[in-house]
């Protein structure tokens, strides 16, 4: 079992950044991808971003260019640097991690962080 905790989440004006983190414990040896999602009220989760151990990374268009999901492997830790963040960033974010070569829905999830961001 993974266990995932996340920090860093807050309220921030537009055009603002804020930056998450993620510490894995438990079972980090299995863990080759990490990243992060997102919850908006009244939607559904969507993928933010993802790195892998490997160093392969995956953003969602609307994030490119603005966010930079990066990893510290030896201290477990996933990281989202958000600029320029817009009002439509505003959503619960939640860590995730998964072993390879195995579906998404066998990761594990962190509790989740609030960002909100006003106009």
């Amino acid at each position: 079992q993974v266990q995932l905790v996340e920090s860093g989440g807050g309220l921030v004006q537009a055009g603002g950044s804020l930056r998450l983190s993620c510490a894995a414990s438990g079972s980090t040896f299995s863990i080759y991808v990490m990243g992060w999602y997102r919850q908006a009220p009244g939607g559904q989760r969507e993928l933010v971003a993802t790195a892998t151990s490997g160093g392969s990374t995956n953003y969602a268009d609307s994030v490119k260019g603005r966010f930079t999901c990066s990893r510290d492997n030896a201290k477990n830790t996933v990281y989202l640097q958000m600029n320029s963040l817009k009002p439509e960033d505003t959503a619960v974010y939640y860590c995730y991690a998964r072993p390879r070569f195995t579906p998404i829905t066998s990761g594990s999830w962190g509790q989740g962080t609030q960002v909100t961001v006003s106009s």
